[in-house]
């Protein structure tokens, strides 16, 4: 493959031939490099690698002076410095198959005889590969990989360190490809094994070893792992190396070296996967890793275990504080509380620490930016419970160095070159604790909780933990790694962290997990508040404060002393307006985690309350900030009209208390203030590494800094809209800005804003969650609201077709309308939002029209919508089309919206009654039944709402349908699809709706049930779910519908109605019996529903009944029937879960119950026994009075 192409043009415009080497005659060429563009475009370089690969291919072996060249150029190569980017910033473009067939060739000229030449040519191969960042395809990997495991074999020693360097660099991440040279390398007498054994003496040659192990061992995407056996033998070596001693005579320097190989090789053995280590693997694997992350830390002398076991309590190491011989005492005033500082206040400056430069930062990669700008952190810390003498157990010697005349410079560069790679090592160690941290199950982790993460200091020394790293490590590079752990850690450990707990007294006796957790919790929220003092570098800023924000979303605040957030809340506020972007945003992340956690907390509405001050929001918002900006957009925007104080305030019930402008702006939350002034304030100030975030010439904050801040007014609509719902108009106005932006993702993000909005006020008038009247935003208010938002800006957008995703958020914005504002509106603005809606459910677009579905099947069920049939007409032809949709969001979304538009009909059908079903087509309602029930067949979702769907429709269906033929097949077919899922295993929600909806058929009257061949099936299913399924709201479900037919007949001959009863006794019998204890909460209403379905049955039965019923009640299933039935008839009204109330159940006193008993024996008494049988059915009969009159007498007497 050639590396480059040489063009010619020949005089007098005719082509000449192609040749790789010029004429004397021809003119000026353009030689193009390898990707097409001209030489005299490429980097550095690319030219220079063009141009030696062009001389290396013309070579050929057996040529004399093939060895000369050969040096030359290979010389050539490893001259020139090779990466993805110069050092101008400019892309390196060197294909890798340009790379690659240039080294095979190579390799095909060097005779292994040929040491010197056999160690440049490795060297190139690994000076090209890495800086490039080049993955080698296989066939290349295999010819480079036999070369140079049979140099190993055949060259001296000396060779070895730098062909090993090569092999390195050819396996990385090509560990599965090079499966036919693995045995040679990892086997019992492969060289990487004997070379990276603990007794081999060059400790080069094993640090080079390990690092060939530690790339086998990467994992790149696309590609298959490493075999599980040599990955296992990687992992042994490494873990070998870790454990083994230091070798007496080896330099500190190569230790570090190997150690760092060793710990890379266990990251990336971690990295990607699952960790598959067992319970001593685990413990003695963060044994290691927790002993290197300390390494060459200054003050840290202690014996470290070989195991760590998984405990609450830390009982391993702590610092070794020695005490100096002489400390000085101090003062009773010097003594500081927690949270002061102490000594002289002229040494407690940090100003000039911040103004240290970039350059000076950097020259020590990283590991002393920030000793200047953290000089108060010892006292910080020191102020926390440690007293003076503890100071110097952490602080580094060399930092305690008075005078450069104490150390030579030849041993000053060799400590910080020692520091420098003892930070390399607790870095690498933090990395690979890291990997094993996200590929552990967190049943595991958590049981080394207290290893890595302390809890409150009580006293005495702490131990060494993540947080120790975090707050006194002399290496940003480390400390940013300890954040990152931490963080892990905390991610997903809501569930874990759900334990801890403080509100109650403590016990002296012995210390529960929950409250070690609890002190855990504060513990973090301390030392991460210091580290956010003390840190002045933006990268340590944002991952610190990120780290926070996991803490906020997982710790069980609910559960905890208030006064946590507070200080936490105040100590970051000024960081909304730091210089680096994303500082603020990861600040506005934060406060997104305390509005959205665990909401509402009171502790939280308190500081939602603090209104915002010049002061406390910064220079950059002033106190009428908040109303310049709308001034500004009602002059530009005629239809957003500003609202004035006394329109906003209007109204008996108007939580805003009348104020002017300038009043209003003083009382707006601090929060609100913040975000309202990012979203939509002009900049002042811009860093040099922010984007020009212009708008129309303004220039206003990053577009990430605006989403977050409107992400956080829309966690605040979602939460605590109760607190801020004050400043309705405020935050509807800042919605309606952001629709006149030109950023797209701002006007996306307002009107999801618009949407919280919305959603908040519908929320506060839903019937079912009892807000009092005057706790709720005024109805003239939420009508102001509506009538401007739906008079311009949300119907440009509407009718925008640009923007679909916008589209589909502001038909979910139109979803949230009060019904009672809907009902309100001009009929034309009525009118415009079902036309559009109706017009977006066609649109070929899944997004928007899975949204539009969704809106029409909420506006359906509005009372002034519900009983216009051309408009459920429309509806319904709208979603029977999406019911058919390839995209399963749209398919999803149409079902529960016909199991809405079914719920509509059922009320009609009971408010109107047969005038309405009259007026609904006999089509239609046939296409509802066929569309449900195929839509039975589908994914999980669909199918529970089309269960739904079905059993409104088999309720609303008269008997001039039910008679026709047309009717007859896809009603058997839809019973039979209601059977069907009910007994097969589909979740809960799907049978619940299932049973559900086979009660809505029992309920038609039209149905004649004791003929219908599906009958049986029904309720032979129902009497199956009743008895043996382990979900107990399911089974309530069946029970409930078991008792819906009104009528004797519906439940058929004779033996069909007893096996329904023995199936409600057996269900009774069994009603305890779980081994879910979640399922407990529900046995209580299981066992009501069960006994009223009993008495149903009872009140019922006829003659031909009582033989079967009069064995049941007299043997010991009366016993048991008898111990509930009283339980049920004297027990007061059952408070149900939600979702296991039935919109028309009534609900019945002790004493109505006792009524419906003595009307139940009075009926049975009223019984004649007919026929063959009528002696038995007497006799019998005369039981199951005695046992309802003595059910009675036992119920009285209670």
């Amino acid at each position: 493959m050639a590396a480059e192409t040489w063009v010619f043009a020949p005089f007098g415009g005719a082509r000449g031939p192609v040749s790789p080497f010029p004429s004397a005659e021809a003119a000026t060429f353009a030689p193009l490099g390898p990707d097409g563009r001209r030489l005299g475009c490429l980097s550095d370089a690319e030219k220079h690698f063009a141009r030696c690969a062009a001389k290396l291919r013309c070579l050929r072996a057996g040529s004399l002076q093939l060895r000369e060249e050969l040096n030359v150029l290979l010389d050539k190569l490893l001259s020139e410095k090779y990466s993805r980017t110069s050092e101008t910033n400019t892309s390196t473009n060197i294909k890798p198959e340009d790379v690659c067939s240039l080294l095979k060739h190579v390799s095909s000229l060097v005779p292994l005889s040929q040491e010197h030449l056999v160690v440049k040519l490795c060297q190139v191969v690994h000076r090209l590969l890495p800086p490039l960042k080049i993955i080698m395809d296989e066939t290349t990997l295999d010819e480079l990989l036999s070369y140079t495991t049979g140099a190993l074999k055949l060259c001296s020693a000396w060779t070895h360190s730098d062909i090993l360097m090569a092999i390195s660099a050819m396996v990385y991440g090509n560990g599965s490809r090079c499966h036919k040279h693995l045995g040679d390398l990892l086997d019992e007498d492969g060289v990487l094994r004997q070379y990276s054994s603990p007794s081999h003496p060059n400790i080069e040659l094993r640090q080079v070893a390990l690092t060939c192990m530690a790339n086998i061992c990467v994992k790149m995407p696309g590609l298959p792992p490493l075999d599980d056996g040599y990955r296992s033998v990687c992992f042994e070596t490494f873990v070998n190396t870790l454990q083994s001693p230091k070798p007496a005579d080896t330099d500190e320097l190569f230790y570090c070296l190997l150690i760092e190989s060793a710990l890379r090789g266990l990251q990336y053995c971690f990295s990607g996967e699952k960790s598959k280590l067992g319970a001593e693997e685990v413990g003695s694997t963060l044994a290691l890793l927790k002993r290197f992350m300390f390494l060459g830390t200054p003050g840290v002398n202690v014996t470290w275990p070989s195991v760590l076991y998984p405990t609450p309590l830390p009982q391993y190491e702590c610092l070794a504080i020695t005490k100096p011989a002489e400390a000085p005492s101090a003062p009773p005033k010097q003594t500081n509380t927690p949270g002061k500082t102490t000594g002289n206040k002229k040494k407690k400056s940090r100003g000039k620490g911040k103004k240290m430069s970039t350059e000076e930062r950097k020259g020590n990669d990283g590991e002393e930016e920030d000793h200047k700008a953290r000089p108060s952190l010892q006292k910080v810390v020191r102020g926390e419970g440690e007293t003076k003498a503890s100071e110097p157990f952490l602080y580094p010697s060399w930092k305690r160095i008075s005078s450069d005349s104490e150390v030579s410079d030849s041993e000053g560069n060799a400590q910080n070159n020692l520091r420098f790679n003892h930070g390399r090592v607790r870095q690498v160690a933090l990395q690979c604790l890291l990997a094993l941290v996200k590929g552990m199950t967190r049943r595991t982790l958590y049981g080394y909780w207290s290893s890595f993460i302390p809890d409150s200091p009580i006293g005495g020394p702490q131990p060494l933990t993540l947080i120790t790293l975090i707050l006194k490590d002399s290496s940003s590079k480390v400390r940013m790694c300890a954040v990152q752990v931490l963080s892990a850690m905390l991610e997903s450990s809501r569930q874990f962290l759900a334990m801890a707990e403080d509100t109650a007294s403590p016990r002296t006796s012995y210390t529960p997990l929950s409250f070690l957790l609890a002190s855990s919790v504060r513990e973090l929220h301390r030392a991460l508040s210091l580290a956010v003092v003390a840190e002045s570098s933006s990268q340590m800023l944002i991952q610190i404060i990120k780290c926070l924000a996991y803490l906020v979303m997982n710790a069980p605040y609910h559960r905890l002393r208030p006064g946590l957030l507070s200080p936490l809340w105040k100590q970051v506020h000024h960081f909304v307006h730091h210089r680096d972007a994303n500082v603020r945003v990861s600040v506005l992340t934060l406060y997104g985690a305390l509005v959205k956690t665990q909401a509402p907390l009171p502790e939280v509405q308190l500081l939602l309350q603090q209104p915002g001050s010049s002061s406390s929001a910064g220079s950059r918002t002033p106190k009428d900030s908040a109303l310049s900006w709308r001034q500004r957009d009602s002059a530009t925007s005629p239809s957003c009209t500003p609202h004035t104080p006394s329109q906003k305030t209007s109204g008996a019930h108007s939580p805003c208390v009348p104020h002017t402008p300038g009043e209003e702006v003083t009382s707006l939350p601090w929060l609100i203030q913040v975000c309202v002034s990012l979203v939509t304030h002009p900049r002042e100030d811009q860093s040099d590494s922010e984007g020009p975030g212009t708008a129309g010439g303004v220039a206003f904050e990053p577009l990430p800094v605006r989403l977050e801040a409107l992400q956080v007014m829309c966690h605040l609509m979602g939460h605590y809209f109760s607190t801020v719902q004050a400043y309705l108009f405020e935050i509807a106005q800042v919605g309606t800005h952001c629709l006149g932006d030109p950023d797209p993702f701002i006007q996306l993000h307002g009107t999801k804003l618009l949407e919280e909005l919305g959603t908040a006020v519908m929320m506060q008038y839903r019937p079912e969650n009892n807000v009092p009247e005057e706790l709720r935003v005024p109805i003239s208010q939420v009508q102001t609201f509506w009538s401007d938002l739906l008079s311009g800006p949300l119907n440009r957008v509407l009718q925008n077709n640009e923007h679909h995703m916008l589209q589909a958020v502001v038909c979910d914005t139109l979803a949230a309308i009060v019904p009672q504002v809907f009902s309100q509106l001009p009929e034309k603005t009525k009118l415009m939002c079902i036309t559009v809606l109706l017009g977006h459910a066609y649109i070929d677009v899944s997004l928007l029209r899975a949204a539009a579905i969704r809106a029409l099947g909420l506006f359906v069920l509005f009372p002034c919508l519900r009983e216009d049939v051309m408009f459920l007409a429309d509806t319904a032809n709208a979603i029977l089309a999406a019911l058919d949709d390839p995209h399963k969001n749209v398919r999803s979304k149409a079902s529960w919206s016909l199991g809405n538009l079914t719920d509509t009909l059922i009320v009609n059908m009971q408010n109107i009654g047969l005038e309405f079903q009259e007026e609904i087509s006999d089509m239609l309602l046939l296409k509802i039944l066929q569309a449900a029930t195929r839509a039975t067949s589908d994914r999980e979702k669909v199918k529970a709402n089309a269960v739904r769907s079905l059993g409104n429709v088999l309720h609303f269906l008269r008997q001039s349908q039910l008679s026709r033929s047309a009717f007859q097949r896809p009603l058997e077919d839809a019973v039979r699809a209601l059977v069907t899922t009910i007994q097969s295993d589909a979740i809960m929600k799907v049978r619940w709706n299932a049973c559900y909806a086979l009660g809505n058929v029992f309920r038609n009257q039209a149905l004649s049930l004791d003929s219908a061949l599906w009958a049986r099936d029904a309720f032979s299913s129902l009497c199956h779910v009743v008895t043996s399924c382990t979900n107990f709201k399911v089974r309530i479900k069946a029970a409930a519908a078991l008792a819906v037919p009104k009528h004797r007949s519906c439940y058929g001959d004779t033996e069909q109605f007893i096996h329904v009863w023995h199936s409600l006794v057996t269900a009774l019998e069994k009603s305890e019996d779980t081994n879910d204890y979640l399922e407990c909460r529900y046995s209580v209403s299981l066992r009501h529903t069960l006994s009223q379905s009993l008495l149903h049955m009872l009140s019922i039965s006829q003659s031909q009944d009582m033989p079967a019923l009069g064995k049941s009640l007299s043997g010991q299933e009366g016993i048991i029937i008898k111990d509930h039935l009283i339980k049920y008839v004297k027990v007061e009204e059952i408070q149900r879960v939600e979702e296991e109330k039935d919109a028309g159940e009534d609900s019945f006193t002790p004493q109505q119950r006792v009524q419906g008993l003595q009307q139940v024996v009075i009926r049975l008494k009223g019984l004649k026994a007919e026929g063959e049988r009528q002696t038995e059915e007497e006799s019998s009969m005369e039981v199951v009075v005695h046992f309802l009159e003595d059910l009675l007498r036992t119920c009285e007497e209670l």
